[in-house]
């Protein structure tokens, strides 16, 4: 049996999402596309671009599983000093206190969907950041080139 109310979901293109680098010294960007704030659930999901020898500093979560989809690009990412390499089409799960980080070995941008739930002050945690924007390298992988010209 269907429910008889219709739900409306919420739909954002790349022009959307909010860019931030969370420290100055960071060598990644994160684009918010579903938070707390906009998506009113315990989640983040975000697109992670990594800039050529970037990472993310280790860190690790409370209750918060972590996972990463590599959309372009390769690395390694590094989970309670076990190494695993990753390169585009892997998926990898981190659990809750698994300190980790992924970075990027590869000589082009290494691009991952990032979600993390529950969202554990995580995109309070990267609106905090400097704000920024996409650019056309972004928009390229994205396949959304169309979304740089003006309207």
């Amino acid at each position: 049996m269907y429910a008889t109310r219709c739900v409306i979901p919420v739909i954002k293109s790349p022009k959307d999402y909010q860019v931030y680098r969370i420290s100055p010294h960071d060598t990644n960007r994160l684009a918010i596309i579903f938070d707390s704030v906009n998506a009113n659930t315990s989640l983040t999901c975000c697109l992670e671009i990594f800039d050529v020898g970037g990472q993310t500093p280790p860190n690790r979560h409370q209750w918060a599983i972590e996972m990463f989809f590599v959309l372009k690009g390769e690395g390694v990412a590094i989970c309670d000093g076990k190494n695993v390499s990753i390169q585009a089409g892997d998926s990898l799960l981190v659990p809750p206190t698994g300190t980790h980080l992924i970075k990027n070995t590869g000589s082009t941008r290494l691009y991952t969907l990032t979600i993390m739930v529950p969202n554990e002050d995580f995109s309070e945690l990267i609106r905090s950041g400097t704000r920024l924007e996409l650019d056309a390298e972004d928009m390229a992988v994205l396949g959304r080139l169309d979304a740089l010209m003006p309207c």
